[in-house]
């Protein structure tokens, strides 16, 4: 049977038990004690910045000069940073093109064209999400166990609500109860309403969402899945049934499949964007826990992995907070990065 959740808009709800809750939303710091964004990003990118950034500094220190050894140990650098091997020589292509062209000698202005290069590899990544076209905009997360899925949406809510609209959640992964739990934890923290079902079909959750989304003049909804890994081909297979039935609750929905990365994967990253944009056609990537991982640098092996047609990084998420999840600016990025 199919419930629909609503929080009370009176006292602050009680959150599960500590073990039931590990991943439930903490409420920001007060305005005056909470950092800025950009000092949030730069601290939630801390780990990346000081395996990439800092080592860079060192190589491009004062007086030290361009020379073949110089180009193998940043190879080094930005390989063992998870850039990635094609998207390290993309950037050693570019550099050393550069060093031709304006006829650099010294270490320091590589440093600032590395950086610059970086900011360009990564800047058709930039496309904030527009969710106004359609009412309601359906958007359908998806990714591997534990990406952060669920929290990702709790989030987004709490982002699109700061924006005046409307928010539905459908607790569309029905294999995992915690989900569902968590999501009503969000939903009563944020006064949304949570579509869910104790057992059952994850599609028929997600479409019964649509149809209430569209009685009630609902601005946004947002569709949970279940965790899948790509090599579960039957588990793949069923997402694609329910990126299908959305499809009938809405021609032309989903208008989003916002595919959930945990940075802390790495390089492995890539390879889990090309195996549900297949199965899915992935139109928005969103990449969580920055701040738990020096894996940061994978992001320059999502734009190489596909430079003629990039799929957006739509948001990026570097803390725990409700406001942590932010929309990817690349300027902010590789500034975070290079900046002690």
């Amino acid at each position: 049977m199919f419930s629909f959740l609503k929080s009370k808009p009176a006292p602050e709800p009680e959150l599960p038990a500590p073990e039931q809750a590990a991943d439930a939303p903490r409420d920001a710091a007060p305005d005056a004690a909470r950092p800025g964004w950009a000092q949030r990003l730069k601290q939630g990118l801390a780990k990346t910045r000081g395996r990439l950034g800092g080592q860079l500094s060192s190589l491009f220190g004062v007086g030290r000069t361009i020379d073949a050894e110089l180009f193998e140990e940043l190879e080094t650098i930005l390989i063992t940073a998870d850039i990635g091997v094609d998207a390290t020589h993309a950037l050693l292509d570019t550099l050393q093109k550069q060093v031709r062209r304006a006829g650099l000698t010294q270490a320091a202005d590589l440093h600032v064209a590395l950086k610059q290069a970086l900011v360009d590899l990564l800047t058709p990544l930039q496309a904030p999400l527009d969710v106004t076209p359609h009412k309601p905009f359906i958007l359908m997360l998806a990714g591997v166990n534990g990406a952060g899925k669920t929290t990702t949406i709790g989030k987004l809510a709490k982002l699109y609500q700061s924006q005046g609209l409307s928010v539905l959640l459908a607790a569309g992964d029905t294999f995992r109860a915690a989900a569902r739990e968590q999501l009503q934890v969000w939903g009563e923290r944020n006064n949304v309403t949570v579509v869910s079902q104790d057992k059952g079909d994850s599609a028929a959750v997600i479409f019964d969402a649509i149809q209430a989304a569209r009685a009630r003049g609902i601005d946004v909804v947002l569709a949970d899945t279940a965790g899948r890994l790509p090599t579960q081909l039957n588990l793949m297979e069923e997402i694609k049934k329910v990126k299908r039935v959305i499809e009938k609750a809405a021609p032309g929905a989903p208008h989003e499949v916002l595919l959930v990365l945990d940075a802390n994967t790495g390089q492995n990253a890539v390879a889990q964007v090309r195996a549900f944009d297949d199965a899915l056609g992935v139109t928005g990537l969103a990449l969580t826990k920055l701040d738990g991982t020096a894996k940061g640098g994978a992001i320059a092996g999502i734009a190489q992995a596909n430079p003629a047609r990039p799929i957006p990084v739509r948001y990026i998420g570097v803390g725990e907070g409700v406001d942590d999840l932010r929309p990817f600016d690349a300027h902010e990025f590789v500034n975070a990065v290079f900046t002690a």
